[in-house]
C-alpha cells in the first residue's frame, strides 16, 4: 500500500492526543465532583456517567480523526490498466531566412524577431506535435514532427539569413516541403505556421495554397517587418550581427542596385493575407520583438484535434473511500452515544383534591 500524499499522515497523531486530552478534562471533572460534595450525595446531585460509554465516545471521536487522516492522505492499493490518449494538431513551422530577413527595420533584424515569435507559439503549443522547414531558394527539412517541442528552439538557434545554398526566396517549394510532413489520408487538423517579410522571388505560391486548402491545411502567417521597410543588407554585413553592421561603412553594409540606390526591403503582406484566407488560417503582422502572437495561437487552438500518442499505464487504484467511511462512521457513533445520563426528577406531588 502507497499514500499518494504520505505528509499528510501526520495529521493521525490527533487521534492519541485528543484520546489523552479527553482522559485528561474527565479526570479534572471528577476531581471537581469530588471536591465539594460527598461520595454519597455525587450520585443524586450529579449527572450520573459510565466509564465504558465515556471510554466508547472518546474512542469513537478519536478513530473518526484517524479515518479522515488517512484518507487525506489517499491510501492506494491494487492496480488498474488506464489508457491515457494525447490530442493535439500537427503542426509545421516555415521560417524565412532569405537575405532579406537580414533588415533591420525590426529591431534587432527581422530573423531575429521572427525566431522569438516562433519560440513563443512553440510554447504555447507544447501538446502539439511540431516540425520546422527552413525556406530560401527551396525549403530544407530541419525537424520532422515530433513532440520534442524542444527541439524546435535548439534548431531555431542555427539559423542565420542567407545560410542555405541556394540563395533567393522562394515560399512555394517551402510549403510543399511542409506539407509532405504530415501522415497521409488525414485532415481538419493539420497547418503551417510561416513567417516570412513576404517578399517571393519564385511563383506558384497561388496554386500551393489552393493544393493546401484542397487537402485541410490551413496556413497561419507572420508578416515580419514594416510597409516602409528598411535597406537590405549584404551577405557580409548580415553574418556579422547588428551591433558590427553598425560599424561598417554604408557602401559594404546594404545592397546597391544598378544605379547605386540602395535596396529597400518591405513587408508584403497582401500575399500573406490572401493565402492565409484561401486556406483558412490567419494573418498576423510582427513589427517588433514584442508582438503578442496570441491572435495566430488562438486560431491555431480552434483547429479540430485527434490522438497523437495513445499509452496503456498501470495505475494504483485510489482507497480513500474505505478510510473515509471509516471516519463517518465513527463520527455518527460518537455522535449517538450520550456518556453522560440526566438523573431523572423526582415526580411532582399531587395538590389537594
Amino acid at each position: 500500500m502507497r499514500f499518494a500524499v504520505p505528509s499528510l499522515l501526520a495529521l493521525a497523531l490527533l487521534a492519541p492526543i485528543t484520546a489523552l486530552f479527553a482522559h485528561w478534562i474527565w479526570r479534572r471533572r471528577r476531581a471537581a465532583e469530588a471536591a465539594w460534595t460527598s461520595p454519597g450525595l455525587a450520585a443524586r446531585l450529579a449527572p450520573s456517567s459510565g466509564r465504558s460509554r465515556v471510554a466508547l465516545s472518546v474512542a469513537m471521536l478519536s478513530l473518526a480523526i484517524l479515518g479522515l487522516a488517512l484518507a487525506l492522505a489517499r491510501p492506494r492499493w491494487g492496480t488498474s490498466q488506464q489508457t491515457v490518449e494525447r490530442k493535439g494538431i500537427d503542426i509545421v513551422f516555415v521560417l524565412d531566412s532569405s537575405l532579406s530577413m537580414a533588415a533591420f527595420d525590426v529591431a534587432p533584424n527581422r530573423l531575429a524577431a521572427a525566431k522569438s515569435t516562433l519560440r513563443r507559439v512553440a510554447a504555447e503549443l507544447a501538446g502539439d506535435r511540431v516540425g520546422l522547414v527552413q525556406a530560401e531558394g527551396g525549403g530544407v527539412v530541419l525537424c520532422p514532427l515530433t513532440l520534442d517541442a524542444g527541439a524546435i528552439d535548439l534548431l531555431l538557434d542555427g539559423i542565420d539569413p542567407a545560410s542555405l545554398p541556394t540563395p533567393g526566396t522562394e515560399l512555394a517549394p517551402a510549403l510543399d516541403v511542409a506539407a509532405r510532413l504530415f501522415p497521409l489520408g488525414e485532415d481538419a487538423h493539420r497547418a503551417i505556421v510561416l513567417v516570412t517579410d513576404g517578399e517571393d522571388h519564385g511563383r506558384g505560391l497561388d496554386e500551393v495554397a489552393q493544393r493546401l486548402a484542397e487537402v485541410g491545411i490551413s496556413v497561419f502567417a507572420f508578416g515580419v517587418g514594416t510597409l516602409e521597410g528598411g535597406p537590405l543588407p549584404l551577405p557580409a554585413a548580415a553574418r556579422v550581427g547588428s551591433m558590427r553592421a553598425d560599424q561598417l561603412d554604408a557602401a559594404e553594409r546594404f545592397k546597391r542596385d544598378r544605379k547605386g540606390q540602395v535596396v529597400i526591403s518591405r513587408l508584403h503582406e497582401d500575399e500573406l493575407e490572401t493565402l492565409a484566407q484561401t486556406t483558412g488560417g490567419a494573418y498576423l503582422r510582427v513589427a517588433s520583438v514584442a508582438t503578442d502572437p496570441k491572435p495566430i495561437i488562438h486560431a491555431i487552438s480552434k483547429l479540430p484535434t485527434r490522438t497523437i500518442e495513445s499509452l496503456e499505464v498501470t495505475a494504483l487504484e485510489e482507497r480513500f473511500q474505505w478510510p473515509l467511511a471509516l471516519a463517518a462512521l465513527a463520527l455518527l457513533t460518537h455522535l449517538a452515544v450520550r456518556p453522560f445520563r440526566t438523573a431523572p426528577r423526582p415526580a411532582a406531588a399531587e395538590g389537594n383534591r
